[in-house]
This record gives C-alpha cells, sequence and structure tokens, in this order.
C-alpha cells in the first residue's frame, strides 16, 4: 500500500468508482434525453389530435377540404360539426394540416417513449372526429354508391358502363366529371360488398362507407401490432407510424375510401403467414387483390420467401390458398358480372393513362405543357418498376433480403412510378415499413407523407401546380 493513499483505498477501488461515477452520469443523461423525448412527443400527440379536429370541425366551410361536387356542401351532408360555422379558407388549410404532418413525424420519432395508451387514444379520436366530418376531398365515395346501384337496383354491369348509365339517379350529380364514362376499376370482392349498400341513400351510404374505411383501419393497426410483436419490431411505433398517418385519417378515412378495406384483408394475410397459416394467408391475399388489384404486388415476395431449397411446404401451402381464394373469387365475379369483370384491367390501364398533375408523368405532361415527353417518362418509370421488382425478387429469392422489406421497397417504386398517385395511396406502404426489419423504410414513408401532402396542398392553391 502506497503512503500517500488514504487507509482503505487502492488503485483499483478508486478506478472502480469513477468508472461508476462516469456510467452513471451517462445513465441520467440518457434518462434525461428520453424525459424530453417522451415530453415532445407528448405534445406532439395533442398537436395531431387538435390539428386533425380542427380540419374535421372547419371541413364543412372550408371549399378546399371537400369534393368539388359537395361544394358547397348540402346540409344533409354537412357533419356533426356543421353549425361550428368555421372556415379556415385556404391558408388556413394549408397551415393546419402542415401542422399536422410535423406533429405526426415528431410523434413517429419520439414513439419509443410513448405508452400505448396515449397512441390508441389518439388514433380512437382521430378517427372519431373525422367520422364526424362531411366527405373529405374526394368524389369516390360517390362512385361506389354509382356503381353499386348501378348493377344492384338498375341490372346495368358496373365494368361495361360508367355512372353516366344511370344519369338520372340521384347520385350521378354527386360522381367527379372526371369518372362519369369510366367503368368500376374496383376488384369484384369489393363491388359484391357495395351491392350490399345500393338501397341506402346517399347520406346514409357515405356514413356507411366512411365507418368501414374506420373500422378497417383499426383492424390495420391492430394487426400490424400483433405483427409488429411476432417481428420483434416496436408495436407501439408500428401502430403510430400506420394508424396516426394524416393521409389516412384525413383522406383515407375522411374520403371512405376502399384501400383500407383492402389493407385490413392484406396485413391479415401477412399475419397468417406469419403465423404459419399458409393457406390462409394465401386465400386473403386474394381477398385483398378482389378489393383493389394494386394488393397483388405482395404475394410474389411471400412466395419468394425462403429460398429454392427451404421452405417448400409453406410456399406450396401459400400458393395452394391463393389458388383456392382465386377461384372462389372467379367464380363469385363470373356469377355476378358475366365476362365484364374481364375489362377490369383494361379500366385500370385507362385510368393510370389519364393520370394527374401529380404524379412525376402527368406533371411533365400537363404543367410542363409537354405530353410526349410525359408519356415517354410514364414508359421509363413502368420499365423501371419492374426491373426494379425483378431485382427486389431475386434479393428475397436469395435470402438477402427479407420479403416484407423487399415488398416494402416494390411499393416505394410503384407509388413513385404511378400516373396517379393520390395521398390515400400513401398507406399501402404504411404497414409494411411498420413491419420491414429495415429502418429506413420508416424514414422514407414519413418522407413520402410530407412530400404528398405538400403537393396536395399545392392544389389548394389557385394555379398551385405551376410553383413546382
Amino acid at each position: 500500500m502506497s503512503v500517500r493513499e488514504p487507509l482503505g483505498a487502492t488503485t483499483q477501488t478508486g478506478a472502480l468508482k469513477l468508472s461508476s461515477s462516469a456510467l452513471d452520469a451517462r445513465r441520467d443523461r440518457a434518462a434525461g434525453r428520453e424525459r424530453i423525448s417522451s415530453r415532445r412527443g407528448s405534445l406532439a400527440v395533442v398537436g395531431l389530435v387538435l390539428t386533425g379536429s380542427v380540419v374535421s370541425i372547419a371541413a364543412a366551410h372550408t371549399e378546399s377540404l371537400l369534393p368539388l361536387t359537395i361544394s358547397p356542401v348540402p346540409a344533409s351532408l354537412a357533419g356533426a360539426f356543421a353549425g361550428a360555422g368555421l372556415n379556415l379558407h385556404v391558408g388556413g388549410a394549408i397551415g393546419v394540416l402542415t401542422l399536422m404532418f410535423i406533429s405526426y413525424a415528431m410523434v413517429v420519432a419520439a414513439s419509443g417513449q410513448l405508452s400505448a395508451r396515449v397512441v390508441l387514444m389518439a388514433i380512437a379520436a382521430l378517427y372519431a372526429a373525422v367520422l364526424l366530418a362531411p366527405p373529405l376531398a374526394s368524389t369516390d365515395v360517390f362512385s361506389y354508391q354509382a356503381y353499386a346501384r348501378m348493377g344492384a337496383l338498375y341490372a346495368t354491369n358496373p365494368y361495361l358502363n360508367g355512372p353516366h348509365a344511370i344519369a338520372l339517379d340521384s347520385i350521378f350529380p354527386y360522381v367527379g366529371a372526371k369518372w362519369s364514362y369510366v367503368p368500376s376499376a374496383y376488384g369484384p370482392v369489393f363491388t359484391t360488398f357495395s351491392y350490399l349498400l345500393a338501397p341506402l341513400s346517399i347520406v346514409a351510404s357515405v356514413v356507411a362507407y366512411k365507418l368501414t374505411a374506420a373500422l378497417a383501419s383499426v383492424a390495420v393497426v391492430a394487426l400490424v401490432w400483433h405483427c409488429a410483436r411476432l417481428r420483434g419490431n416496436d408495436p407501439v411505433k408500428a401502430a403510430a407510424l400506420v394508424g396516426l398517418n394524416p393521409l389516412l385519417v384525413i383522406y383515407g378515412i375522411g374520403g371512405g375510401h376502399n384501400d383500407l378495406l383492402m389493407l385490413a384483408a392484406l396485413v391479415g394475410a401477412v399475419y397468417a403467414i406469419l403465423s404459419s397459416r399458409e393457406r390462409l394467408g394465401g386465400g386473403l391475399t386474394m381477398v385483398a387483390i378482389g378489393i383493389k388489384l394494386t394488393a397483388g404486388l405482395v404475394l410474389p415476395f411471400a412466395l419468394a420467401a425462403g429460398g429454392p431449397r427451404q421452405a417448400r411446404s409453406r410456399r406450396r401451402n401459400l400458393a395452394l390458398g391463393a389458388g383456392v381464394g382465386l377461384v372462389l373469387i372467379a367464380a363469385l365475379s363470373f356469377a355476378l358480372f358475366g365476362s365484364g369483370s374481364f375489362h377490369l384491367l383494361a379500366t385500370v390501364q385507362r385510368s393510370q393513362s389519364e393520370g394527374d398533375w401529380k404524379s412525376i408523368p402527368g406533371f411533365i405532361s400537363t404543367r410542363l405543357g409537354l405530353p410526349g415527353v410525359g408519356h415517354v417518362t410514364g414508359y421509363l418509370l413502368a420499365a423501371a418498376f419492374v426491373v426494379t421488382c425483378c431485382w427486389l425478387l431475386v434479393r428475397v429469392w436469395r435470402g438477402r433480403m427479407d420479403w416484407i422489406d423487399g415488398a416494402g421497397w416494390a411499393t416505394l417504386v410503384m407509388l413513385i412510378a404511378s400516373s396517379s398517385l393520390l395521398p390515400w395511396y400513401v398507406a399501402w406502404l404504411l404497414p409494411l415499413a411498420a413491419l420491414g426489419h429495415d429502418r429506413r423504410l420508416v424514414r422514407t414513408a414519413v418522407v413520402l407523407t410530407g412530400v404528398v401532402q405538400g403537393i396536395q396542398l399545392l392544389g389548394y392553391i389557385p394555379h398551385g401546380g405551376g410553383l413546382l
């Protein structure tokens, strides 16, 4: 023992005490950062609910938030907040929706420090507010009812005729002019479901489709939660990324879109596959495709998982379930629509070819006044999408990429290459990003949400698309 050291102290014990103190200090700093992040996340949740509520309350009197065919909104469709008389005008709508996105990005960033109760209560509050608002942004909810009435009430095949075939029906004035002569682009499963709602009044059908979208979104959140646990991901972060997304809430649920019903079946298929119930997963995948053809992109990646020599029984069961589902849906389609549904792919292609300025090809064609260049760009993007999908499938097949990650990146490329990029389409990517092992997908989904929201807000400004 050194004569300079106090009794009972050694160099080793002093070093241990110093090391322990440094460790405690680091722990305190980490805890402090977590508390700050938690407070920011909680404030962001409050901001998200408040901005979503303001949009819902003001929608009836804010022209830019309403579909063109109900602006000004009839009293019957104005919703529970019609008496509030709040008009955000263009500037207010842009400001509130911008704050809503910023709050969402902050919530996703801080979701690791938020409790499940806070996130789930925020989801419930947002959905309830949007359900009480009038239909938001899109006329699709009226198109659903028009196609349903065509088949169920007028014996007119919705896959062969556009809503103009029932021009004397009370629903026709609410259908967007762009879609008046376009047959249904939706799958036979959804069209069959819509026939059940055909006898409803216009107001009742809007409520029914919005409620269906909300319940489907709740199912998606619940399924994503359980899938995240199976995958070893944070279920709270997964639920926040999907359930609180402003494009899903305002445009998806607010517009009563069937994309959420499609996602409920698709994420149910993913959950079944992850739970080793491949036949059920294959069948549910076909149900999702029968609602909207977009869901078909996920199936090849699920089949490629496991490589060429592994999981043969898994792949066989998945293909068997998908095959049985296809046969049943084809039989249903032929029984109700005859050969009419064979025209579905041509209708989808026609709708995509018309596009809009919010997509890359559409912007080049309409805003830059270069239709030829726009068409060529569309073909090049489509080719890039095919090549990218093949490359991703090979990586999944060889075991170099997780199949959900591969499907997520493929969905992103599909959205970028699309000739019609509508706000609620971003919802297609969200569950895959939430369940993927590649964390870059989460950041990409948030960035894409901001970009698509920003482009949408430019559309609120007269000639705003020209600002790009």
